[in-house]
């Protein structure tokens, strides 16, 4: 059903899980603002299209600030705005550490913490959060990358708990691999070390091939949609097939058969000699 003057934010709408839901958004009536880091501005498929960065809390502010002066109100948020990581820990300086968080969490706290009062006041909103299966099963060679994810688990769970009562929900889409420009979008270790090379690259390697064979971004975009108009919404949606495997598989694989599954997928005993 077609919802009609309900206004949406997606942050991150340029490409990818972010432009199949503006997109998805829009098909189903709502009016759609939709973020990107760069000088963007005018309707793109039916999306309105601004500029907003979200570590700035100026340009978060300003951003927010235009939606509801031109459309009245937000009853949606999607932050999807978010940089990856692939390498070790010892990899990347606490510095590249700290610029991915101010991405994957601090910019989903200013959306959010810009846009809750007006859902207060009007005692209705939803906020829906893009996590990742990384946020319930870390995998190596991506810690910074699924500590940043669990924090925006567990900040929206919390959350979730707090606003609920003024009519506000806080939920989770937790998609697996997705055919998407992720790949380009990750942060490259800025202090790589030789002695992880080859672990590395099979992770690499590993990543390159999922995408491949990932979820389209509109399937992601489904279950957003499915998220944001459920009477009774879940906390998490795992999204696609293999989220929902893995989700599946988290709670009845013992945690030592899924270290193992890990570690032989990326040959880690092999390459470190252990």
């Amino acid at each position: 059903m077609k919802r009609k003057h309900a206004v949406a934010l997606v942050t991150g709408a340029s490409s990818g899980i972010g432009r199949a839901t503006a997109r998805a958004l829009a098909d189903q009536g709502y009016h759609v603002y939709g973020t990107t880091r760069g000088k963007g501005s005018g309707e793109v498929d039916g999306v309105t299209m601004i500029t907003c960065d979200v570590t700035s809390e100026d340009s978060v502010h300003d951003a927010v600030e235009y939606v509801i002066d031109t459309a009245g109100q937000i009853d949606l948020l999607v932050n999807n705005a978010g940089v990856g990581m692939l390498g070790a820990l010892e990899d990347s300086s606490v510095r590249q550490h700290q610029d991915l968080f101010d991405v994957n969490v601090f910019g989903a706290i200013r959306m959010i913490k810009a846009v809750l009062p007006g859902m207060r006041a009007r005692r209705n909103g939803r906020i829906i959060n893009i996590s990742s299966v990384l946020g319930f099963i870390p995998a190596p060679f991506s810690a910074s990358y699924a500590a940043s994810k669990h924090a925006l688990e567990a900040y929206s769970q919390s959350l979730d708990h707090e606003v609920r009562g003024t009519g506000i929900r806080v939920l989770l889409i937790e998609p697996a691999y997705t055919k998407t420009a992720f790949d380009t979008n990750i942060m490259r270790p800025d202090e790589p070390k030789q002695w992880y090379s080859g672990a590395r690259a099979g992770a690499d390697k590993l990543i390159e091939e999922a995408l491949i064979k990932g979820d389209a971004p509109e399937t992601i975009a489904r279950v957003v949609i499915k998220a944001a108009s459920a009477r009774s919404p879940q906390l998490r949606y795992p999204a696609g097939k293999t989220a929902r495997q893995l989700n599946v598989a988290r709670k009845i694989i013992p945690d030592s058969i899924l270290d193992g599954m890990l570690r032989k997928q990326l040959r880690l005993d092999q390459v470190t000699g252990e």
